[in-house]
């Protein structure tokens, strides 16, 4: 237990740092502070003492150097009980500090305003804020340290159950989170600007050391399978993207829900007309496009309604009245998410209290990088958003695919780039029939597809995420009733699957993109 006398406070975020120092103040605490809080301090009558008035120096350089000086950090990291360490603060007229309490400059949310010039973003580095904090921190055992508006509350309890003391497990606690705090600080700072000047230099390299730092959101009951233990984090200074879905009804959100969810987001992001998506396991068993919403997930259901069963959905409008009927009538769903929900509609789904709907507004794409863990390491690449030129499409057959198809292809195009490999995708207009993934061969695949799509093959279209090794899954395809294709091309086979096309009177385009998804 450590007698609090006399603490530093200076923060960027004042929520909640009154209550705190009229607590400090009731209990006698001297109270050091900087600029704008001492002035927050003042206008509200809580005494305090300048920081420049305490160490005898003014801020100084545009306010860079305000508590980078002996008398803070040497009342910070003396150690009570080493004689030695006493001696020397006494000898040169150093007080001892038993609080800190600061927040850091907002890094992360200033470099994430539109147009932020890089000389607004490096005066938002922090650098005597981690400095206090990490001398404090490194001196727990005697110094309590306060990096988080959300603790205040928790260290106030303590202060007033123990007359303006704390405890020794409350004060290794706070240390602890410090340094995380400073740590994910610094990666977030290291991110950015190696981004900023790589950017600058026009160099592609991924960096040379990586630092990820997440704050844990939410416990969840357990992980792919009731034995594992699992928990869903924020990645720290990100804004956008799944993460930031609000939750309106429902059960808790499991670990392959949230898996399931983003899958269909970033699949329902492709299309600008209404469409839906939905997914089972990761993969999408009906996607379409329609004119309007109710219209687009009928038909993304009617692709595969046994598939669709506890399935995902992604809208990419505002659920409407009769899309909620649509969907009301499919069957049991697991989720749904779409950027919103026009008035009434919510209620529509009272009775259905296990499912979970999710708003998120903000459906714009996020480009970041993707990592996948493996043992001893970790794989990073780019996120594949790569998009096709419609006027860099080559037809290679004798014949060419008719307006509707191409619109059909391209449709299955963007359905194929989100279908685990080896992938295959029929389409109709711009609605899937069939869909076959995670195939080992791409003859099963497009054997699965014809399985799914039944006779409404005759007459459709095709894509594959890559080239056809081997004519055997075209040949198969095209005796299903499959009338265009379209697929990456580049295999050294391509001049047979060419002819095998022309034979079966195919339309072909390739792409020279391939979309693998393992």
């Amino acid at each position: 237990m450590i007698q609090i006398k006399r603490a530093l406070i200076s923060v960027s975020d004042k929520s909640g740092i009154l209550e705190l120092a009229k607590v400090l103040n009731k209990f006698g605490v001297e109270i050091l502070s900087t600029g704008g809080t001492a002035k927050l301090f003042r206008d509200n009558n809580i005494p305090v003492k300048e920081v420049s008035e305490y160490t005898g120096f003014p801020e100084m350089i545009d306010g860079r150097v305000k508590t980078l000086h002996p008398m803070i950090h040497g009342g910070l990291l003396a150690l009570r009980k080493n004689q030695e360490h006493m001696r020397t603060i006494e000898k040169h007229g150093i007080g001892l500090i038993d609080m800190v309490v600061v927040n850091l400059y907002p890094f992360e949310k200033t470099t994430q305003k539109p147009g932020v010039e890089i000389e607004e973003v490096i005066e938002n580095i922090d650098i005597g804020g981690p400095s206090m904090l990490r001398s404090a921190a490194k001196n727990h055992q005697s110094v309590a340290v306060i990096c988080n508006p959300e603790r205040y509350k928790t260290v106030i309890e303590a202060l007033e159950k123990n007359n303006g003391a704390l405890p020794e497990e409350l004060l290794r606690d706070l240390a602890i989170e410090v340094f995380g705090r400073t740590s994910s600080y610094d990666a977030a700072i290291n991110k950015y600007l190696n981004n900023y000047f790589s950017n600058k230099n026009e160099k592609s390299e991924l960096p040379q050391e990586l630092s990820l730092t997440f704050k844990k959101i939410q416990e969840l009951r357990y992980g792919e399978n009731p034995h594992q233990k699992a928990a869903f984090y924020k990645e720290v200074g990100k804004s956008r993207g799944l993460i930031c879905a609000k939750q309106l009804q429902g059960k808790e959100l499991s670990f392959n829900n949230i898996l399931d969810l983003n899958s269909a987001l970033e699949l329902v992001k492709e299309f600008s007309r209404p469409a839906a998506v939905i997914v089972k396991h990761n993969n999408p068993c009906g996607v379409a496009e329609d004119k309007a919403l109710e219209l687009a997930f009928v038909n993304a259901w009617k692709c595969d309604k046994l598939s669709a069963f506890g399935g995902i959905v992604a809208l990419n409008r505002k659920m409407d009245r009769k899309t909620a009927i649509a969907i009301i009538k499919s069957g049991f769903l697991e989720c749904i998410i779409a950027p919103g929900f026009e008035n009434g509609v919510i209620e529509m789904f009272r009775e259905k209290k296990n499912l979970r709907l999710l708003e998120l507004p903000d459906f714009a794409q996020v480009d970041e990088a993707e990592f996948k863990r493996v043992s001893g390491g970790m794989l990073l690449q780019g996120k594949d958003l790569l998009t096709l030129d419609e006027n860099k499409l080559k037809v290679v057959t004798k014949k060419k695919p008719t307006k509707i198809q191409m619109e059909s292809l391209i449709f299955a195009w963007k359905v194929a780039k989100h279908v685990k490999s080896n992938a295959i995708v029929f389409t109709k207009g711009t609605k899937t029939i069939g869909i076959g993934a995670g195939q080992m061969s791409r003859v099963d695949s497009v054997t699965i597809a014809v399985k799914k799509s039944g006779k409404l093959s005759q007459g459709a279209c095709m894509a594959s995420d890559a080239f056809f090794p081997k004519e055997d899954a075209l040949i198969n395809a095209a005796k299903s009733g499959i009338k265009a294709v379209i697929h990456p091309g580049g295999s050294i086979a391509d001049e047979t699957i060419i002819k095998a096309a022309d034979k079966y009177k195919l339309a072909m385009v390739t792409t020279g993109i391939r979309h693998f998804r393992h």
